[in-house]
């Protein structure tokens, strides 16, 4: 209706300036202004214009003092004296051009005359692609065609469709390429013939269309299917029906679906389903998208659009799979130890559903006597129990529908095995967020390896509550892992490999880092003793988030208290404990400034805070340990 509205609009405008020019543009009271052979013409053909005076419209009586000229867009392409001039116009461009006729008197001033527009253009070209859809079973018929070429001109498109028993049906409009017919074809006669045609006709020529020949079937488009809904039976997603709503005659249907994250679809074509299609392939616990689109016959008609998409979860089943679960044990006195369990989340198809929490139970290996059972929503478990028996835990997932099958784990020594211990551990940077760890086969005891276990997890020595531990499982002829889970960069990792064989385990660790530079701080001298002569420097660790890397040495300086000579310095290898370390090379009764820095393979920290002490010497150490004189600046 628009369009029809705005091709009407466009018409009328076309014959107000018809009325007003047709060769005219004022009402022309002097003079006239003519056009021959027409005020349109194709491009490449020549026009005579001729302008005139009305009698007593000149200058004054005598015509020898008027003066006309002619423009052609404000161009001037004739001038001549007297009442009336003609000229010859050709290689006019496509489009309108204004041509004025104006009379000039003495002093110059020019007065209009009259005008004319003269339209150049081309034959229309005949229309090509025909095509006519009906959508829906109650919708009209509607044609679309390519028009070719701009005309140029005012071009009428003449639509007409005869069908059965001699009707026929006909529709026009202006410089357009698409007409409603506003009939409905029904499915009486659903193979009887109708041939449309478009024609385009203006001033220079007309041009038909091929004849598009269709039947009922060809053309109607249903509308997309409604009412899209999905049913499970007993909350299954084995058992899943989805249902819609059609028009009357349609026959065939596609289907697709995919689960939201995916941007493939599944394809289904399925004939005479009236409705409903069951699928036997969906996953649990997952979110689908379908759609649906209609035709009439699966070998005929059109496919209608895609239904609105219908967006529905899965329901859940029960956890399959099982989890990895890795433990840590540490003994706290003679008779207890403490057990620390850690295991991984299922991955989405395992759990198959909302894991709602975890069930820890820990058993006698004697007798399998269930002695502690747990519930957790956490990823690990710690607990105290006695050294004097062999344990055993099982961990397993819960969901609404049920659990995951135990992981059970006997609990062992995983280090005590000498014979299973890897040789050569070593760490690597492999970029900002991966380690690659390699190692060596345990020698003679090789063969018995049935997987290796690389653990790491951030090194904060003398923190109670330690950060909790990661790990990958690898086959036992592999000689590497490339470690990225929870990788940082300028932290420092334990890493730990475990060659483990039946219920026994061997393992060698070593530490590494992704990045490192130069620690952000030297360590900080907590005590100086004097002892013997000697003296014993104790230092805190640099705190965690300031050693930007795996510490590799330390570094001790002093010298003499107001001396402008370099320092001494003792270089220490790390490691924890103890963090202390004798120097005997000190002068008695000399106070000395003391200091430390750490140093990772990036390079050297700043120095720490310096402290100062005197040292007694023998004769005071002979009578007892000598008091400190510390200072700290």
């Amino acid at each position: 209706m628009a369009h029809t509205g705005r091709v009407c609009c466009l018409a009328l405008i076309f014959i107000i300036m018809s009325l007003l020019v047709k060769g005219k543009i004022d009402v022309c009271k002097r003079g006239d202004v003519t056009v021959k052979p027409s005020y349109e013409i194709s491009l490449g053909s020549a026009v005579n214009i001729s302008c005139s005076l009305k009698p007593k419209q000149g200058c004054s009586p005598h015509s020898s003092t008027n003066k006309l000229i002619l423009y052609q867009r404000n161009r001037t392409i004739k001038l001549q004296d007297g009442d009336s001039l003609s000229t010859q116009v050709s290689g006019l461009p496509l489009g309108t051009t204004l041509f004025l006729c104006k009379l000039t008197c003495r002093g110059g001033v020019e007065i209009r005359i009259c005008g004319a527009e003269i339209s150049v253009g081309v034959v229309p070209e005949q229309p090509q692609n025909l095509s006519c859809i009906q959508k829906g079973e109650r919708g009209t018929v509607a044609c679309t065609w390519d028009r070719g070429r701009d005309t140029h001109l005012y071009t009428t498109y003449t639509l007409q469709l005869n069908g059965p028993n001699n009707s026929t049906w006909q529709k026009q409009c202006n410089h357009c390429h698409h007409l409603d017919l506003g009939i409905n074809l029904t499915p009486e006669s659903p193979e009887s013939s109708y041939v449309a045609t478009v024609t385009a006709i203006n001033n220079l020529g007309s041009a038909s269309s091929f004849p598009f020949i269709f039947t009922f079937m060809d053309i109607v488009m249903p509308l997309p299917p409604w009412d899209l809904k999905i049913q499970f039976v007993n909350a299954s997603v084995s058992r899943c029906s989805l249902q819609w709503r059609d028009e009357d005659q349609v026959l065939h249907n596609r289907l697709r679906y995919r689960p939201s994250n995916s941007r493939s679809w599944n394809m289904v074509d399925t004939t005479n389903a009236k409705g409903r299609h069951d699928f036997l392939d969906l996953k649990p616990f997952t979110e689908y998208e379908f759609q649906i689109s209609s035709k009439l016959h699966p070998n005929k008609s059109i496919w209608s659009d895609w239904s609105e998409a219908l967006r529905i979860q899965t329901p859940e089943e029960e956890p399959t799979g099982i989890l990895d679960v890795w433990y840590m044990k540490q003994n706290i006195d003679y008779n207890r130890q403490q057990i620390s369990l850690y295991w991984k989340n299922l991955s989405l198809s395992e759990a198959r559903g909302k894991i709602l929490h975890y069930q820890v139970t820990l058993l006698e290996v004697a007798g399998g006597k269930a002695t502690l059972q747990n519930i957790t929503e956490y990823t690990s478990w710690t607990w105290v129990i006695p050294r004097t028996k062999k344990w055993a835990v099982a961990v397993s997932a819960v969901n609404s529908k049920g659990s995951s099958w135990p992981t059970r784990i006997n609990i062992t020594d995983l280090c005590e095995a000498e014979l299973l211990v890897p040789g050569q551990v070593s760490a690597n940077s492999e970029g900002v967020d991966n380690i690659m760890v390699t190692w060596e086969a345990p020698g003679r005891a090789a063969p018995a390896v049935q997987q290796y276990v690389v653990e790491w997890r951030e090194l904060h020595p003398g923190v109670v509550m330690q950060p909790p531990v990661n790990w990958l499982r690898s086959a036992p002829y592999n000689m590497s892992a490339l470690i990225s889970e929870n990788i940082k960069p300028f932290v420092c990792y334990e890493i730990r490999v475990h060659a483990l064989s039946g219920g026994q385990g061997g393992c060698n660790s070593t530490r590494g880092n992704s990045k490192h530079k130069a620690p952000l701080s030297g360590p900080y001298i907590n005590a100086i003793t004097e002892e013997n002569g000697s003296i014993f420097i104790s230092w805190d660790e640099i705190p965690a988030q300031e050693q930007m890397g795996c510490i590799l040495r330390y570094r001790i300086y002093w010298k003499e208290r107001d001396s402008n000579s370099q320092p001494q310095l003792s270089e220490i290898p790390y490691k924890f404990p103890p963090n202390s370390h004798p120097i005997d090379s000190l002068q008695p009764r000399v106070t000395y400034v003391l200091w430390m820095t750490a140093l990772t393979a990036d390079g050297e920290s700043a120095p720490g805070k310096k402290r100062e002490f005197y040292l007694q010497g023998e004769d005071t150490a002979a009578r007892g340990r000598a008091p400190d004189r510390l200072a700290h600046f």
